[in-house]
């Protein structure tokens, strides 16, 4: 082999070698980098936005959510129909009167609608109602065994119209007495100023749960006979995942808004009710109780979901299902039908 030969493949041995130990020194000096962790990092949840607790919808911010609770007695005989401002109410209790005429009891919160009525007289379901959720309750009169109990400023912030006239007015519209409206605004504002209440107050909420429920029998139509002539009937609707009410077949709707009403809960709750006392019409004054604990059912999102009713004097009811765990409600305005032990509803 000529010396030139071996010059040159002596070449390629030391090049090759230099690129070994050159590649052996660089995959000795590489480092990670990754700082050395023994677990991994953790990311704080970030808050949850300002919820109203009646509803559970998104509020503008936290102040909000403890604008104090007004409560509105209205009335709901036919010639009370159209009613104004339901539609804007959080939550809504329908309780039956004498001769089975129901009326309503309408929290606000979230809203605060400028005519609400017509505004009627106390009963003494609202006695319990109050309390729970810390409510100013804006009425005309009562019966004078619940007057007296709405008097005691320790349980109750009351401002009946009889002697809190300031946010109250008759419409020109309707005959007496079912023309007694009344503002919302103005119950916050001249009547809590009038009677020194708190303009604000913390109220527990209930629980809410956006999905749908998975289990539970289907609930198109929910009809509940509170009398012969008075049925009110709700059918869901799954565009808008709510259900629609009407009275005795046909849409009950705002005189205000025109729109027929409509709740994301409706929850029928089954109360002991017994006779108080016979009025000087010869009607049944009714004891209505809605505290302690009774069956339920819930309807949402078109299913039923089926449980118990348990309730304070402090807060608003909750509900459970048959294993303990609690019945969720949409997020949205609540309708509460509230009839007696030994009533049955009628559901498709």
């Amino acid at each position: 082999m000529s010396s030139r030969r071996v010059s040159f493949a002596m070449a390629i041995v030391l090049a090759a070698a230099s690129i070994a130990t050159a590649g052996c020194k660089a995959s000795a000096v590489i480092e990670s980098v990754w700082p050395h962790a023994s677990a991994e990092r953790s990311v704080p949840k970030p808050p949850a936005p300002p919820r109203w607790p009646l509803t559970g919808l998104d509020a503008p911010d936290v102040a909000s959510t403890v604008t104090r609770i007004v409560s509105v007695k209205i009335e709901n005989s036919p010639p009370a129909r159209p009613q104004s401002g339901l539609d804007e109410a959080d939550v809504v209790y329908e309780t039956v009167t004498e001769g089975g005429i129901t009326r309503f009891n309408a929290m606000f919160q979230s809203h605060s609608p400028t005519v609400v009525g017509p505004v009627r007289s106390a009963r003494l379901s609202d006695l319990h109602i109050l309390p729970q959720y810390h409510a100013i309750f804006a009425h005309c009169g009562g019966d004078p065994d619940v007057r007296k109990e709405l008097a005691d400023r320790k349980r109750f912030d009351d401002l009946d119209q009889f002697f809190n006239p300031i946010a109250f007015w008759r419409s020109t519209t309707r005959s007496a007495p079912h023309n007694l409206m009344t503002d919302i605004n103005k119950l916050r504002t001249q009547g809590i100023v009038a009677r020194k209440y708190e303009p604000t107050l913390t109220v527990p909420g209930f629980t809410f749960r956006k999905a749908p429920p998975s289990q539970g029998p289907t609930a198109t139509v929910i009809a509940v006979p509170f009398a012969p002539g008075n049925v009110a009937s709700w059918r869901y609707d799954p565009s808008s995942r709510r259900y629609a009410r009407s009275i005795n077949g046909k849409p009950h709707a705002d005189a205000v808004s025109q729109r027929q009403y409509s709740a994301a809960n409706v929850v029928v709750i089954w109360a002991r009710i017994s006779t108080a006392k016979i009025t000087g019409h010869g009607a049944a004054f009714l004891e209505i109780v809605l505290t302690g604990t009774g069956r339920s059912s819930v309807f949402r999102d078109g299913r039923r979901l089926d449980g118990t009713w348990t309730a304070g004097v402090g807060s608003p009811p909750v509900f459970k299902a048959a294993d303990g765990s609690v019945i969720k409600l949409a997020p949205g305005n609540t309708w509460f039908q509230v009839i007696a032990n030994t009533q049955d509803i009628k559901i498709e």
